[in-house]
Order: structure tokens, then C-alpha cells, then sequence
């Protein structure tokens, strides 16, 4: 990874008319490139971002001698809307900034990955769109809605829209930043501390399965008490913008590939849709993108591959780099899948 220079670009788009027919002005998506588009323009990978996450997490998937060597490829890493890197609450235009921000689908965020890719790189063939969580709701999307131009697919530890129970987590987790007095409805004057611990502390227990706390596995992440991985996830939120968790919590919320003009809710329609060879990894002790809703879903996606993900790390078994041997694991599948022969 050293050896190959990693490029911080940004593709402005201006406004942009979102899905909901508002309009999100002087509109930015900010990507990371590394490697090149080689002469046949047919070398791309696409790893869209994960909630809570800009680029650099994704970071540990690339390089020699894992399959997405930027040797060989040109790697994409576009930040989601709203995560604080492309327009976020945090930056937008002053008119739009903290609540007054618009609302965005995952639609929104793959249209505008699309008209970067268009653009700036000539509508270049995408061998892979490859994902962590959100990363991976943004891939079966990409998925459905270009089945010409997306040659592989790859979901880890996600699905392909927001199940119930997920949405109820998710508004727990709300529940908890938004509880604080000073979140005023978003408009506060200083962050508001106290809901963003409480924000941190309470998604940690969903994170993480139930073994991974019995057997102490934290350990291995250098904690020595539960105590020690909570103090961690209250301060890694405390980095946070409380209207940029939110606005993306929203995208997560209404997260359906269907849910758009080409597909027009039919679910199992987006899902056949997917035609390209896919790999359909949820982690088998995830407690909200779980391996049932996953492989109901791939059963209805004519090219998929349904392979769990063992592992008693939950949710965050599918981070990039978070564990070794998971990590791993997940490199091995995407080495078998860009091996399969393309659409």
C-alpha cells in the first residue's frame, strides 16, 4: 500500500435535484483514488463508505497481496453524503447546514458516484462495487440500477434495505443523542456531549455479538474491561457531528434499492435485477443486517453466492482491518469473486 500514492479528489457537481425533489446546493462528493484507469478504461473497483466512516476505513482492503492491488486496478473510495466529507449538515451551503439539511437516499448517493464515474472517468467499466455495511447497501444498489456496467458485486455484513428490526435499533440509537437538552432540535450551539456518549455506549452493545462480549474478545482489541471498549465508543463519537450521524442514520433508515424511480418498490424485482456474479457475505452473528434477512434476499439474485461470514465479532466482523482473520476471510471471498468471469 506505501508504494502507491493515495489521491484526495473532489468532484463538484453543483446542485443537484436529490430524490425527493429538493435541491442540495453547491453539491461536493469527495473521493480517494488509488492506481490508475488503465488504456481499455475497464479497471475500476468502487468501495463506497460505511456509516459512522469516511475513506480511510476502507484503506485495509487494498494492496498486494489481497486481490484489489492497485497495481492492477483503479480504486474509487467515494465518501457517503453527509459523513462529513462530501456535503454533509456539517459543510453544506449556509442555507443548508445542521437540520436544514435535505434528506438522502441511497439513490441520491449511487447517482452521483455514477455521474463522477461519467465524468471524470469517461464511464469506465466497474469490475467491482464491493462494501462494508452502508458500503455494501450502496453496492447491491449500484447493482440493480447498472447491471450493464457493474461486472461483480460484493455485500459484507449488510442487506438490501433497512429490515424492521434494524430500523428499530436505529431509532434507539436516536433516541439516545437526541435525548440530551442541548441537541435543540439540532439547531445547538456546542455539540451535544452527553447524547453522543450515550449515542456511542448504547450501538456498542449492538456492534458486537453476544459471544464476542462472553469470551472477552475485546481483549484483542487492546481493551482490558467492557468498560474500557465503551469509554472507546463514546469518544470516537464524540469526533462526530450529531447532525451528520443523523442525516446518514436517515439515508440508512430509508434504505431500500427499490425505493426509486427505476424499480418503483418492487423489491424482488431490484433484487432479480442484480444480475452479475455477487457475493452475498452477512456476518452469522450479526444483530441487525442478519444472515436471515441477507440470504432471503439472495435467493431472489439470479447471480449471487450466499457465504456467511463465521464469526463472533457480530456486525464488526466485516470492518475492514477491525480483525484480522475476518478481514482475511472477506479478502479471500473477493479473491474468488474477481476471479469469476464477469456480465
Amino acid at each position: 500500500m506505501s508504494q502507491y500514492q493515495a489521491v484526495e479528489k473532489v468532484f463538484r457537481a453543483g446542485d443537484v435535484i436529490l430524490q425527493s425533489g429538493k435541491v442540495l446546493r453547491d453539491t461536493c462528493l469527495k473521493y480517494l483514488q488509488i492506481g490508475e484507469l488503465n488504456p481499455s478504461r475497464n479497471n475500476l473497483i468502487v468501495l463506497p463508505t460505511y456509516y459512522g466512516g469516511t475513506h480511510e476505513g476502507n484503506l485495509p482492503l487494498i494492496g498486494a497481496p489481497g486481490p484489489i492491488d492497485p497495481e492492477r486496478y483503479c480504486i474509487l473510495i467515494p465518501n457517503l453524503l453527509g459523513n462529513g466529507q462530501s456535503t454533509s449538515p456539517s459543510n453544506a451551503h449556509e442555507s443548508q447546514r445542521g437540520p436544514e439539511f435535505p434528506s438522502v437516499t441511497l439513490y441520491d448517493n449511487v447517482m452521483l458516484q455514477r455521474r463522477m464515474i461519467e465524468q471524470c472517468f469517461e464511464g469506465a467499466t466497474i469490475q467491482l462495487v464491493a462494501g462494508w455495511s452502508m458500503g455494501g447497501m450502496q453496492a447491491l444498489q449500484w447493482g440493480c440500477l447498472f447491471p450493464q456496467e457493474v461486472k461483480r458485486v460484493a455485500s459484507i455484513c449488510a442487506t438490501a434495505r433497512c429490515w424492521p428490526h434494524n430500523y428499530v435499533f436505529l431509532e434507539g440509537v436516536k433516541a439516545a443523542l437526541t435525548c440530551d437538552s442541548g441537541w435543540l432540535q439540532g439547531r445547538y450551539l456546542s455539540p451535544p456531549t452527553a447524547g453522543l456518549e450515550a449515542f456511542g455506549r448504547v450501538y456498542a452493545g449492538w456492534a458486537y455479538s453476544q459471544a464476542f462480549f462472553r469470551k472477552a474478545l475485546y481483549k484483542q482489541m487492546g481493551f482490558d474491561s467492557i468498560e474500557a471498549l465503551l469509554q472507546y465508543w463514546e469518544d470516537d463519537h464524540l469526533k462526530q457531528d450529531a447532525n451528520n450521524l443523523l442525516s446518514v442514520l436517515s439515508t440508512w433508515q430509508q434504505g431500500d434499492i427499490s425505493a426509486n424511480p427505476v424499480w418503483k418498490g418492487d423489491f424482488h424485482a431490484a433484487l432479480k435485477g442484480i444480475t452479475a456474479p455477487s457475493l452475498i457475505m452477512p456476518g452469522s452473528t450479526d444483530l441487525y443486517f442478519t444472515a436471515e434477512d441477507a440470504c432471503n434476499e439472495a435467493e431472489h439474485m439470479p447471480g449471487a453466492r450466499f457465504q456467511p461470514l463465521e464469526s463472533d465479532w457480530g456486525h464488526c466482523a466485516g470492518a475492514p482491518g477491525r480483525n484480522t482473520a475476518d478481514t482475511e476471510s472477506i479478502l479471500n471471498a473477493l479473491t474468488g469473486l474477481l476471479s469469476e468471469r464477469g456480465i
